[in-house]
């Protein structure tokens, strides 16, 4: 095998690379999302007993159903390339900020904190798989 024959082989399983991590992390994210939105419409008690007391029970079933058609999204659009990036980094970056003023500053559970770590997560995980010529 000649030399650019063999850049061209290990630039494109980088590519590939690349591709499976950014499936991965939509369908990781889809997934979490979904799970983390019907969660308190199903059950809302146990929701509570693990996130702390709400007073406003149909802003987090808002919120729920708001996550749970974003993980919908998230996985039906496996099948497009690129896929939804604008949708999945925007997404997470909305709950990494609200996850983190308001755990820091007490007005909601420090569980929080982990699900920003979560969010942390999808969008590094999103930005390392984005090409030069990628849309959003």
């Amino acid at each position: 095998m000649n030399r650019p024959s063999l850049l061209f082989n290990i630039e494109y399983m980088r590519h590939l690379q690349k591709k499976m991590l950014r499936k991965s992390t939509f369908i990781a994210q889809g997934s979490y999302y979904l799970l983390t939105g019907i969660w308190p419409i199903i059950h809302i008690g146990s929701f509570m007993a693990v996130t702390g007391y709400k007073t406003d029970i149909w802003l987090v079933k808002m919120v729920a159903l708001l996550s749970t058609t974003i993980g919908i999204q998230l996985l039906l659009q496996l099948s497009k390339n690129p896929g939804p990036k604008l949708l999945s980094v925007m997404t997470a970056l909305s709950f990494l900020l609200i996850d983190t003023y308001y755990a820091l500053h007490g007005t909601i559970s420090k569980i929080y904190l982990a699900d920003a770590m979560a969010q942390v997560i999808f969008i590094v995980s999103v930005l390392l798989t984005v090409q030069k010529r990628d849309s959003a």
